[in-house]
């Protein structure tokens, strides 16, 4: 809505205004962020519940680890092929449509997960469940480039990944609490109707543009719009491709990405299998192990977002992005081969633990790069990096599946791991954030 006299204080009309003092700014962006970091934490609840419940579902189905493995693929497939999309979409039509239309799609696919009844319905369910929740992060970056100013990119995208992370890391211990109440059917119910919930509540308030919603005052919509650094013109649909795909900063975040969502995947499908099969913990103590890795990622995206940002005022962009996912990367790297070297139980699921937040401790700089340099494309290139990330999420779970059934050995895909972490640190050498694809 526009800023109307009597509704914002506008300074300098009319009579001169002796006692006048600068209007301080709003702060409605920080509700958005909210409202952004409770959807990171129901997509990851929603994710996860699958992972612990993995167990009952095989029993009751009669699924073999193979075939579990490609459910949980399929949302996976799905999640890539419709990311870029919904990402496009959200441009066309704003973050607010598309994100009330991707929560409500994958809660009621979250809570259909109850009615599956064998194989079959189970891997359409979970395709459908990923072809729902496409775009949903890719959105949630093009809110917060309308709404947050270039000094608050990457501190907000890491507390939104802390988000994430926590509500995926107390899941399987209140997965395992709602079993003593619940069969596992009634889980899937019960974390499918919270999504709903947020999507109502998304829908009625939020707003596109910061200048469009009743509680932002003039002052903080134009402490917005000065930094956020977007372009006067969008590309069309042909010529944003031929730039992203021309692009050495869009492929080199795409590859780079491809070990965190591998995995990030495994700790979301196979990690308590393998505590639990190749580790030995037991039921009591599988729900809070199975859930550190986590845990500890919110310490790695808090601290990632803040000394992005940080680095980032000191000593520009390229420094800020590159360093903080160089030594993330590498210590992920280093720490999951400590992990394989461990003969104590304990020691190694804390390695793990540690690798994967390392591994985190990335993310509010590789989603902070893609608004830095995408601009109004914000949606579309982190789109595009999330679904080359996505290549890792659909290999990770089935390469673990087949490793496992052939060699009968939960090594080698901790082994594959560590190697493409270190992968992933020698690429973020080359990139450089300050270049804009348009």
């Amino acid at each position: 809505m526009p800023f109307e006299p009597g509704t914002h204080s506008e300074p300098g009309s009319g009579a001169r205004n002796v006692g006048y003092r600068p209007e301080r700014p709003t702060r409605t962006r920080y509700r958005v962020a909210g409202f952004l970091f409770l959807l990171a934490g129901v997509t990851y609840l929603d994710r996860i519940c699958i992972s612990t419940l993995a167990p009952h579902i095989s029993r009751d189905l009669g699924l073999t680890k193979m075939q579990m493995g490609v459910v949980f693929s399929a949302f996976a497939v799905s999640y890539a092929a419709f990311e870029i999309l919904s990402a496009w979409w959200g441009e066309r039509v704003g973050a607010r449509r598309v994100l009330t239309r991707i929560v409500t799609w994958w809660s009621l696919f979250t809570m259909a997960t109850a009615a599956s009844w064998n194989y079959t319905s189970l891997l359409a369910i979970r395709f459908l469940f990923g072809a729902g929740e496409a775009g949903a992060w890719p959105n949630a970056t093009l809110a917060f480039s309308r709404w947050m100013p270039a000094r608050e990119r990457g501190r907000v995208q890491g507390l939104f990944f802390a988000a994430a992370h926590l509500a995926g890391g107390v899941t399987p211990f209140l997965v395992i609490v709602l079993l003593t109440f619940l069969p596992w059917r009634g889980v899937f119910l019960v974390c499918g109707a919270v999504g709903l919930l947020w999507a109502l509540a998304w829908s009625r308030w939020f707003r596109d543009e910061p200048r469009d919603h009743p509680a932002v005052n003039r002052a903080e919509a134009e402490l917005i719009e000065s930094e956020r650094r977007l372009a006067r013109h969008s590309a069309g649909g042909h010529a944003l491709g031929r730039m992203l795909l021309s692009s050495p900063n869009v492929w080199l975040l795409c590859l780079a990405y491809f070990s965190n969502c591998y995995g990030s995947y495994f700790v979301m499908t196979w990690l308590p299998t393998y505590l639990s099969e190749y580790r030995g913990f037991k039921h009591e103590a599988l729900g809070v192990v199975a859930g550190l890795p986590l845990v500890l990622s919110v310490i790695g995206d808090v601290a990632g977002g803040t000394i992005t940002d940080s680095l980032a005022r000191r000593f520009g962009l390229r420094l800020g992005r590159v360093a903080v996912a160089v030594v993330g990367y590498a210590l992920a790297s280093a720490a999951m081969f400590a992990s394989i070297w461990s003969s104590s139980a304990g020691v190694a699921a804390a390695m793990i633990a540690v690798a994967i937040a390392a591994s985190m401790f990335t993310l509010a700089a590789s989603w902070a790069a893609c608004m830095d340099i995408g601009g109004d494309h914000s949606a579309v290139v982190s789109a595009t990096m999330n679904t080359a990330g996505q290549f890792g999420s659909i290999l990770s779970p089935l390469a673990a599946g087949w490793l496992v059934t052939r060699f009968s050995d939960w090594q080698m895909p901790l082994l594959i791991l560590a190697a493409l972490y270190a992968v992933s640190a020698i690429l973020w050498l080359f990139v450089n954030p300050g270049k804009r694809v348009l």
